[in-house]
């Protein structure tokens, strides 16, 4: 079962307990980017649900790489997903 550690900024980290990152085990065969931050981040942190579920809400990064929107890459143990929500500023 792989394990992919979760960078977590901004509301995502606020909706995971104002955690920095986590450690997410993936079944194996199923490991890709959807299924992680639909599924198993949805289900482990429920608040993050509403986050990680909207594609056009957050970006995620995969080993310091930006995964364009609609992509959907295989994960393997030892990688390191972002999700970046929007970031507002002046």
């Amino acid at each position: 079962m792989p394990t992919i550690r979760v960078l977590l900024f901004a509301a995502a980290r606020e909706a995971a307990g104002n955690v920095p990152s986590v450690d997410v085990d993936l079944q194996e065969g199923s490991a890709d980017t959807a299924v992680l931050s639909r599924s198993s981040l949805a289900e482990k942190y429920p608040k993050l649900a509403p986050l990680v579920s909207n594609e056009e809400y957050i970006t995620l990064a995969l080993n310091e790489e930006y995964v364009p929107k609609g992509s959907v890459l295989p994960l393997k143990a030892g990688d390191v997903v972002a999700l970046i929500p929007p970031i507002s500023g002046g």
